[in-house]
């Protein structure tokens, strides 16, 4: 990891640099690391460091352990069915939610993610597809009124990078990615809230089925949302 600038926005930095470098694999799933030595790699002191690591625990992707540094936890196959069932939990009520509350402007920034989105898909940017995928998500997330939970589905979505899997090109391509996106875009600006949300609950349960069966190496499953227990069933 290269050293930050000494800036104002420090501990946003170090969150940040932290964050990409464990979703890269430039730090190692399984591996121990010092707080100090990636604070001296960063250039900061402990404190930011410390305080970005806290918050990547809490999302499950690095733990603490007493007096040895900090270890980067691998994702596996039951942490996708569990990401998958939070997901499913929260996206389809946000979205729901989001269609009543979103203003003119914002319906317009949505449909101008959703055309990055489109563009980098017919361009075969992957990479920028996603990060636009990301931010599609986010904003109807936000647009419910929580940030707070715009913020932890970000976080579930870095635990499922972080396995470095993607469904794309492998169960299916990025226009069909984008063609999922587009009906819900339409749902929400034709103000139906309960078709979005279905759309919604549609999309990302699709997703977890192809991304659970590819990882598992097996056929297609069928992924149900056991609502009172609250996890992923795959049969």
């Amino acid at each position: 990891m290269k050293q930050l600038p000494a800036t104002a926005s420090v501990n946003t930095q170090v969150l940040t640099a932290l964050r990409a470098a464990v979703i890269s694999g430039e730090l190692v799933p399984g591996n121990l690391y010092s707080v100090q030595v990636l604070a001296t790699q960063l250039g900061v002191s402990r404190t930011p460091v410390r305080e970005a690591l806290i918050k990547l625990a809490q999302q499950g992707m690095v733990r603490f352990e007493r007096n040895r540094g900090v270890r980067v936890l691998l994702t596996s196959l039951h942490d996708l069915e569990e990401v998958f069932a939070l997901r499913l939990l929260l996206e389809p009520p946000a979205v729901r939610r989001a269609v009543g509350r979103l203003e003119p402007a914002q319906l317009k920034e949505l449909r101008r993610t959703f055309v990055q989105m489109e563009r980098a898909a017919k361009a075969d940017d992957e990479f920028t597809m996603f990060e636009h995928d990301r931010r599609f998500h986010r904003a109807l997330l936000e647009a419910a009124g929580n940030t707070r939970l715009a913020a932890y589905v970000d976080g579930l979505r870095d635990m499922v990078l972080r396995r470095g899997v993607s469904t794309a090109r492998e169960s299916r391509s990025l226009d069909d990615i984008v063609a999922e996106h587009r009906t819900i875009l339409d749902l929400v600006e034709a103000g139906d809230a309960d078709a979005a949300a279905k759309a919604m609950r549609e999309h990302v349960q699709h997703t977890a089925e192809l991304l659970i069966a590819q990882e598992a190496g097996s056929g297609p499953v069928d992924v149900d949302l056991a609502w009172t227990e609250g996890v992923m069933r795959t049969h």
